[in-house]
């Protein structure tokens, strides 16, 4: 094993879009606008038990993180999520929140989205196993393995366009977390790509760097898998 340079190490890196999820034949048939409402509501409902955990995953990385510069930066992904503590007038609105927008916006409650009553052991699998993950291994593991952010851009873009041509009977404004995204994962991915070629140095480290980004690849196909299965004829 040799020690990758910084643009090779980042080649490896951003060769895993091609275990993204959005080569999922379920991502694929909702882009091509294939899914019936109850699909639609199936996935915001599993989408959301990931979304809601997602600053339990960025706190267990600050809380293992022993770089100060790198938690000052990385906190902004818990409110970017949970929402600023203050609501002051230009507040962004969290991503949990325009989440259950969208939730309601396709027909659930949000009684029913918060108690996770359609979350099907498969999603709450691997979301948990991702949580696990940020938890218990190294660090820079856990930041490695936020790294499909690179990919996140292109794919919202193409879901935002999907949902306004073949998705009219939801509200567009209801889309504000997609938008929200578009500017908020090429922030994120750039400081965590730069964390991940800072601090992952040796070969062990580079090689454990790339295998997280595709454990993270792994869990967000493993959802979709699970609820293709849960939902498929409805």
């Amino acid at each position: 094993m040799t020690v990758l340079d910084t643009d090779g190490l980042v080649a490896v890196l951003r060769a895993q879009s091609q275990r993204y999820h959005d080569r999922h034949p379920f991502h694929q048939k909702m882009n091509a606008g294939g899914l019936s409402p109850e699909q639609i509501r199936g996935w915001a409902a599993n989408r959301f038990y990931y979304q809601v955990n997602l600053p339990r995953k960025d706190a267990a990385i600050l809380a293992n993180c022993p770089e100060r510069d790198v938690r000052r930066r990385w906190i902004q992904r818990i409110l970017d999520h949970d929402g600023p503590v203050s609501n002051h007038e230009g507040d962004a609105p969290a991503g949990i929140d325009t989440w259950l927008l969208l939730a309601e916006a396709v027909g659930l409650t949000r009684a029913e989205v918060l108690d996770e009553r359609h979350v099907v052991p498969g999603v709450r699998f691997a979301v948990d196993a991702y949580v696990t993950f940020a938890r218990t291994r190294p660090w820079t593991e856990a930041v490695a393995s936020s790294l499909t952010e690179l990919f996140a851009p292109d794919l919202m873009a193409d879901r935002l366009a999907a949902f306004e041509q073949h998705y009219p009977w939801i509200d567009r404004q209801a889309l504000a977390y997609f938008r929200a995204r578009l500017s908020q994962a090429p922030r994120d991915s750039e400081h965590a790509l730069e964390v991940v070629t800072r601090y992952c140095l040796t070969p062990e480290q580079q090689a454990a760097a790339v295998a997280a980004l595709s454990f993270k690849c792994d869990v967000l196909w493993s959802m979709l898998d699970a609820i293709e299965q849960a939902y498929a004829g409805r």
